[in-house]
């Protein structure tokens, strides 16, 4: 799994790739051309204190290793938390994670490279 580490990345995620979001989560796609995914977790300080955005920043990198066959490749995907994910077990991550990959047409469950 690669990162998306710089600034100029997310940006060009946010300014060029579609967006969905539900109440955990919000979902940034955009193709990067590499055949490859990369993927970005941000966590504001609004959501909480260190342990708690590491916490979320970890249940999502988790949730996304577990299904990343299952998604399209060549992608790179910033994930933001918003403040109710705090409150949210690793259950209710994924679950965010894989409705949002689904709207956004990048996640087949069906699929098992």
């Amino acid at each position: 799994m690669e990162s998306l580490k710089k600034n100029d990345d997310f940006r060009n995620c946010y300014r060029n790739g579609s967006s969905c979001a539900n109440r955990l989560l919000v979902l940034y796609v955009c193709g990067n051309g590499l055949g490859r995914n990369r993927i970005g977790i941000s966590v504001s300080k609004k959501v909480g204190n260190s342990v708690v955005r590491h916490r979320i920043t970890r249940l999502i990198r988790e949730s996304y290793r577990l299904h990343e066959q299952m998604f399209n490749s060549g992608l790179d995907i910033a994930v933001i938390a918003r403040p109710a994910a705090k409150d949210a077990d690793y259950h209710r991550i994924e679950s965010a994670l894989l409705h949002l990959a689904g709207k956004a047409k990048i996640y087949d469950p069906k699929r098992n490279d």
